[in-house]
């Protein structure tokens, strides 16, 4: 057996990252009458806000918010800002810092001097923190596809050789299945040599399903879906969808692009139906990856919308 190289291989432990959240409210007139002026959530988090004008003639704020969502999917911290702004320029922006752990919490504001009734929007950049965890440990593909007495097959990557077992990788791979069928002359070569390919990406698809698979992250998901789909190993793909819809933090635009681009239709469902606001579509037909959806997801996406008319 091959001694293990440091350098090659995948994080064992899934990793998940820091998480950009931004909401920005439509304008509101804050007058004499205490009212509810929104209700509203965005990814987790809920919001509640309120305001009248006193007889000070200067506009209270208060905003409720509850993130219980975001608490329960592992999220320790939210920190950013809150920015309040006047329509109309009568005060400069209002800036309230956040840093909470507790999920629900309060924001109070008292803003303006000498009218009866304020025009005015507030917004928040927040970062969701998940809690740090210890370094991943990193799986060595030389251990996992030295020679055994199981193994019948040497594959060549990148000039490395992977030894296999060619009943087993057909079964889960149209693409191997068809390579090593007596159809082809491969099928009875002992080294058969796969090309454009490098032997870390390679490794990262088989190690998803030999016999101690390891779990995508949000790292990995993108090139392991991209080798799943080229390789045709449809079950890699399942656990990859299975993946971005129950634990990925990953944002929604790329989310959308990778259940059309890959044909995941439960994940592509799931996206569909969070399309639900006409400022959600504004900023995906801004985004890059707009462009390269397939007609069929851009029209699910309209008759989404016109259903939130």
């Amino acid at each position: 057996m091959r001694s293990a190289r440091k350098n090659h291989g995948l994080f064992a432990n899934t990793v998940r990252r820091d998480t950009a959240i931004r909401y920005k409210s439509g304008q509101k007139t804050v007058s004499r009458n205490d009212a509810a002026l929104e209700t509203g959530e965005e990814e987790g988090i809920k919001h509640n806000w309120s305001g009248y004008v006193g007889d000070n003639f200067q506009a209270n704020l208060v905003w409720n918010f509850d993130w219980d969502d975001l608490k329960s999917q592992g999220v320790d911290r939210l920190v950013g800002n809150l920015i309040v702004k006047s329509v109309s320029g009568l005060w400069n922006p209002v800036r309230v810092v956040i840093d909470w752990t507790h999920t629900n919490q309060t924001i109070l504001a008292v803003i303006g001097n000498g009218s009866s009734s304020y025009a005015v929007t507030f917004e928040y950049d927040l970062t969701a923190h998940y809690p740090e965890l210890p370094p991943p440990e990193k799986i060595s593909y030389d251990e996992m596809f030295a020679a055994s007495d199981k193994t019948d097959m040497v594959l060549v990557v990148g000039g490395k050789k992977l030894h296999v077992n060619k009943t087993f990788l057909s079964f889960h791979s149209d693409y191997f299945s068809t390579l090593f069928s007596s159809n082809f002359k491969e099928g009875q070569m002992k080294e058969i040599e796969i090309k454009e390919v490098s032997y870390e990406d390679f490794g990262l698809l088989l190690a998803s399903f030999y016999p101690n698979p390891q779990f995508p992250n949000d790292h990995t998901v993108e090139k392991l879906i991209e080798m799943a789909s080229r390789f045709q190993v449809s079950s890699v793909i399942r656990i990859v969808e299975y993946h971005l819809l129950h634990n990925s933090r990953i944002g929604y635009e790329k989310m959308l692009w990778l259940a059309d681009e890959y044909r995941m239709p439960q994940l592509l469902k799931k996206c569909i139906n969070q399309m639900d606001s006409l400022e959600k579509a504004k900023r995906m037909k801004m985004s890059p990856r707009f462009e390269k959806l397939s007609d069929k997801t851009k029209s699910m996406i309209l008759e989404r919308l016109l259903e939130t008319i």
